[in-house]
């Protein structure tokens, strides 16, 4: 089906709701288009209960759909939005729905805007938070484990934190916490529990955060390294890939195992490369239990020692 509504190209923007046929779409004619899968179904329905004679049996009819500035006519069922809304300054970059609500959702571009929508009250932004970053942003999303919380990644290097109950309709706000670890734009993150996630850039690392660690430095034991500290909440860095990280995800069955992507078709002579990893669970499981855990082991070899020299 040819889903209608756009008036520019929308490369980037897309998302389908989770728990409704829906589908939301940006472009760069900085509109968010809404529209629902089920408004072909109910058509379809309606044609099979009062199909023409003309129209064989197992067949529907299909209209043809001729793109905007294209004269060009192409076969497909078409489906017009359900809401068309209008805020943005500048190209849609990113959307996502609301995990709990097929009805709010959220939006960024490179005005620099966050804004968060509502389709029961119309069609502008519930929300319009202004220069959420200095520089375009690139995605959004919400975190699944706490819907208040909403992340955004921008081309300014940084990762900002966003409470959703600290926002008002004006668009006062301020992040809650900015990550500044990576060195070049912020191109994709991915949630995992209800402070850590992901965030991966044009830098080639793959940053692993956690916010409650954000104010809880602890001094390292031993001599000082001459590598600098650690950015606040930054606890795992994987530097594998050898050019920009485009995305990656957290494996749902095994949280901590991460499948990631990165963009090095010059160093490689062609195509992209795909890696699969995790970190080691000592550096993600609490203290106390990796202690209890080198413990064992210790008493296990200190054992299997004397059995072999006895």
């Amino acid at each position: 089906m040819i889903l209608t509504g756009h008036q520019e190209n929308a490369e980037f923007a897309l998302a389908m709701c989770p728990t409704e046929p829906l589908v939301l779409s940006g472009g760069k004619d900085k509109l968010v288009v809404l529209w629902s899968i089920q408004d072909h179904l109910s058509t379809l329905g309606e044609a099979s209960s009062t199909k023409s004679p003309a129209t064989p049996s197992g067949s529907s009819s299909v209209k043809q759909a001729a793109k905007p500035g294209n004269e060009k006519s192409v076969d497909g069922p078409t489906v017009g939005p359900r809401g068309v809304f209008q805020g943005h300054g500048d190209t849609v970059e990113d959307v996502q729905f609301c995990p709990s609500s097929t009805q709010e959702f959220c939006s960024v571009g490179d005005d620099s805007c966050l804004m968060l929508w509502d389709a029961r009250l119309g069609t502008s932004p519930a929300v319009k938070v202004e220069k959420a970053h200095n520089a375009d942003i690139h995605c959004v999303d919400w975190n699944p484990h706490d819907l208040n919380f909403i992340l955004t990644g921008s081309a300014d290097s940084s990762v900002c934190m966003f409470d959703r109950r600290n926002l008002t309709s004006g668009g006062v706000g301020a992040p809650v916490h900015k990550f500044e670890g990576h060195t070049s734009a912020v191109l994709c993150w991915s949630p995992d529990k209800a402070s850590v996630f992901g965030s991966a850039a044009e830098d080639g690392f793959l940053n692993i955060w956690d916010h409650e660690k954000v104010g809880k430095r602890k001094e390292r034991v031993g001599p000082k390294m001459p590598n600098p500290p650690a950015p606040p909440g930054l606890f795992f860095q994987h530097a594998g890939h050898r050019d920009k990280v485009v995305d990656f995800h957290w494996n749902a069955c095994d949280p901590w195992t991460i499948v990631s992507v990165s963009d090095d078709c010059g160093s490689t002579g062609g195509g992209g490369t795909l890696q699969i990893w995790r970190m080691s669970d000592l550096i993600y499981r609490p203290e106390e239990e990796v202690l209890a855990d080198l413990e064992k082991f210790k008493s296990h070899i200190v054992n299997c020692t004397s059995k072999a020299l006895g």
